[in-house]
C-alpha cells in the first residue's frame, strides 16, 4: 500500500521506505528517559543530535503515558510542549509531531508550525480534537488504548486482541471522516502496550499483518517497553537489541513508521529492513 501527501512543506510517501520518529520526552516522569530533556535546551540538543541521527520526524510529549500515569493540567502541558515546539521548527528541517489528546494543545502547536498531532486515545479523549486536525487538514495518528494511562494495566482483557483493536481504530478513522480530515492523512497504531498484557502484545505483533485490512499507514511504538524486558528479563536501559528485533519484525510485516528512542540504532535496522523487504537499487 503506498499514501502519498504533503503538509506543511513536508512530503510523505508511505509503502516506500520506513519513516522513524524520534521520541522527545519533554516531561519530568515518562517511563525511559523521564526528566533528562526536561529543560528547554536539552530539549532542542537532543532533537536536533536525533535528526542528525537520522530521525524523519521528531514527536514531543508534554505527559506520561506510563502505566499508571496521572493526567497533566492543560496548562502544564502547553508550557512543557510550544517552548520547545517553537524553538524546532525554526532549527529543524523535518516534521514535528505532538504527542497530545488534548484539542487546545494541538490547535496552539499546529498554529505554531507542528505537522502531525499523535493522539494515544484515537480522537476519543476529547470530542474536539477531531474537528482541529480536520481544520487544519494535518495528518493525524489514531492510537487504541483500553482505559486511560491511570488504569490500562489493571487487568486488561480481551475476546480477540487484534480484532477488538482494529474496531476500535475503525470507529476513530470515522471520527477523523466525518470531521471532515482527507483519509490518506489518517495513520493508525495498535497501541503497544496501552491497555495490553505482554501476551496480547506478542498476539499484535505477530498478527500485524491484519491490520493492512484499514488501509491507512500503521504507526509501531515497542521502543524499550515493559514486554521486552519481561521476555529478556532487563531493565529498561538495556532493552535496545530487544526494541531491535520488534522494529525488524514490525517493518517486515507492514509498518510505514517506527516510533523510537534509539534513534541511530534503530535508523540502521529500518534501512536494513528496507533493503530486505522493500528493494530498490536505486537507494
Amino acid at each position: 500500500m503506498t499514501k502519498s501527501f504533503s503538509y506543511n512543506g513536508f512530503n510523505f510517501a508511505f509503502g516506500q521506505k520506513t519513516y522513524v520518529m524520534g521520541i522527545l520526552n519533554v516531561t519530568p516522569d515518562s517511563f525511559s528517559d523521564g526528566g533528562i530533556h526536561y529543560t528547554l535546551d536539552r530539549a532542542v540538543a537532543r532533537a536536533r543530535e536525533m535528526v542528525e541521527e537520522g530521525a524523519d520526524i521528531i514527536d514531543i510529549g508534554g505527559e506520561s503515558t506510563r502505566p499508571s500515569a496521572d493526567p497533566v493540567p492543560p496548562d502544564e502541558e502547553i508550557g512543557r510542549v510550544i517552548p520547545v515546539l517553537e524553538r524546532l521548527v525554526n532549527e529543524v528541517d523535518v516534521p514535528i509531531s505532538v504527542d497530545t489528546y488534548k484539542s487546545d494543545l494541538a490547535r496552539m502547536a499546529l498554529e505554531r508550525g507542528a505537522t502531525i498531532i499523535n493522539d494515544i486515545s484515537g480522537l476519543r479523549a476529547d470530542p474536539r480534537m477531531a474537528g482541529v486536525v480536520a481544520d487544519f487538514g494535518c495528518p493525524v495518528v489514531v492510537m487504541h488504548i483500553k482505559g486511560t494511562p491511570k488504569n490500562m494495566q489493571d487487568n486488561p482483557t480481551y475476546v480477540d486482541v487484534v480484532g477488538e483493536i482494529i474496531e476500535y481504530l475503525r470507529g476513530s478513522i470515522d471520527l477523523a471522516l466525518q470531521a471532515g480530515l482527507p483519509g490518506e492523512k489518517i495513520i493508525v497504531d495498535p497501541g503497544i502496550g496501552f491497555g495490553k498484557t505482554t501476551a496480547h502484545n506478542l498476539e499484535i505483533m505477530r498478527r500485524l499483518e491484519e491490520f493492512r485490512a484499514l488501509e491507512q499507514p500503521l504507526l509501531i511504538g515497542t521502543s524499550r517497553k515493559s514486554f521486552i524486558g519481561n521476555i529478556l528479563n532487563l531493565p529498561v536501559e538495556e532493552r535496545l537489541y530487544g526494541t531491535a528485533a520488534t522494529v525488524a519484525i514490525a517493518i517486515a510485516n507492514g509498518a510505514d513508521i517506527v516510533r523510537v528512542h534509539d534513534v541511530r540504532a534503530m535508523k540502521q535496522v529500518a534501512q536494513m529492513t528496507d533493503a530486505m523487504v522493500r528493494w530498490n537499487h536505486d537507494r
